[in-house]
């Protein structure tokens, strides 16, 4: 999959999500159904979570400018946003051509750069790291609890 398909399906889960957020916020407070933001806050937590991380993946691979970058993440943040920042990187003509640190592609130089070829060149076994790396931060904020403990 190109970068520039995975951004575009991403930023369009991102805004549908923001959706299914919003009306979960909508079914709480105006009709007491306490699930509603569960449901649509962990599906939405989940693909933020993946978009940002593809942001942080297509800024590396395609060497966005830090602004561009920074820019890419924020608009996770503002509801409905991810669609026209991909537009505008796509009419840039930033998400073009394959995964340029993909299988047969440049030499990485940086760290951010070999960590990305490698996932790339080894989707299996970064996809086990990540998920470990995930289990084990999901366990310490479990033990931590909730934040409005931590001070009382």
């Amino acid at each position: 999959m190109t970068p520039r398909i995975l951004y575009t399906r991403l930023a369009l889960a991102e805004v549908i999500t923001w959706t299914l957020l919003i009306l979960g916020m909508i079914g709480k407070y105006a009709f007491g159904l306490d699930w509603a933001t569960m449901v649509g806050g962990s599906i939405h937590g989940f693909v933020f979570l993946c978009y940002s991380a593809t942001t942080l993946a297509v800024w590396t691979d395609k060497r966005w400018s830090p602004a561009t970058g920074v820019l890419g993440l924020a608009s996770a943040v503002i509801p409905y946003a991810t669609v026209p920042f991909e537009r505008s990187v796509e009419h840039r003509g930033l998400l073009e051509g394959p995964w340029r640190l993909g299988p047969g592609g440049d030499q990485p130089r940086s760290l951010p750069e070999r960590a990305l070829a490698f996932a790339l060149r080894s989707p299996v076994v970064a996809l086990l790291v990540a998920l470990v790396v995930i289990a084990v931060v999901f366990s310490l904020l479990l033990m931590a609890g909730k934040p409005t403990e931590w001070f009382s």
